[in-house]
């Protein structure tokens, strides 16, 4: 099972040890984007301060990403499970899974990025600011900057197994499933039940909880419906039918009574 995450505008501070090398992070056939992209912010964040927040979309009082982003190559890195905070990722709460859970976490969690394109949650990246909506001076849009070289390493990343793709619409265009991926893959909607709409915050920590809830129970479900069975045993209540068409991917709807 690959489970593809969003990753979180509010990032912990980078660590204290080595800093990054690029040529360590998982998925190598990104390395030469990653560092294509990584030259570009921080040659963008050490010119023009103002200039830089505006193509980052920061306000006056984020200015300091703009030096954060920086230092990049020479701060310290730590796992990017340590990295991302919000509300996704104080549900999914990895640091509290047991043994087990976390090594199902290393294995399976993918967390997309404007920056890194994707990363395990084992590699060790430094704290940053740049999302998959930038627009770099020399790159373009990253949404569309990362799909060639997804295309060629993700369906790879995906194995034979079910892919679970809890990622926002701005992450979701780095990298489409397609063909016989996109027909072993499910994306999540959580509704408020009473009113059947999504709203942020309890999508993102129900989002967390199915993933922290999949982890604990060590389940693997093979392909899409065996992933609504295992989350209905898990108590979700969850609606899915079948794609109907070949080539696409499953939309599974989990049911939430209560917003927190």
């Amino acid at each position: 099972m690959l489970v593809l995450l969003p990753p979180s505008e509010g990032k912990a501070a980078s660590g204290r040890g080595a800093p990054l090398r690029t040529e360590s992070l998982s998925l190598p056939g990104l390395t030469a984007a990653r560092e294509e992209v990584l030259t570009e912010l921080v040659d963008l964040c050490s010119g023009d301060e103002d200039k830089a927040r505006e193509v980052l979309g920061l306000s006056e009082g984020l200015r300091g990403e703009v030096a954060k982003n920086r230092e990049l190559r020479t701060a310290g890195a730590r796992p990017a499970g340590e990295i991302y905070t919000g509300v996704l990722y104080d549900a999914l709460d990895l640091a509290s899974l047991d043994a087990a859970a976390k090594r199902r976490a290393a294995a399976s969690l993918l967390v997309f990025s404007g920056l890194w394109g994707a990363v395990r949650v084992t590699d060790r990246i430094p704290s940053y600011r740049c999302s998959m909506g930038v627009k770099l001076p020399g790159l373009g849009a990253l949404g569309a900057y990362w799909r060639a070289p997804m295309a060629d390493v993700l369906p790879e990343a995906a194995g034979s197994g079910l892919v679970l793709d809890l990622r926002s619409a701005a992450y979701a265009t780095a990298w489409k499933p397609k063909g016989e991926v996109a027909g072993r893959t499910a994306t999540v909607r959580v509704l408020h039940a009473p009113t059947r709409k999504v709203v942020s915050h309890f999508n993102k920590a129900t989002k967390g909880r199915i993933v922290r809830s999949l982890l604990t129970a060590g389940a693997v479900p093979e392909g899409p419906a065996e992933l609504v069975e295992a989350l209905r045993d898990l108590g979700y209540v969850v609606e899915a039918a079948a794609p109907a068409r070949a080539g696409a991917a499953w939309a599974l709807d989990v049911l939430v009574d209560e917003i927190h």
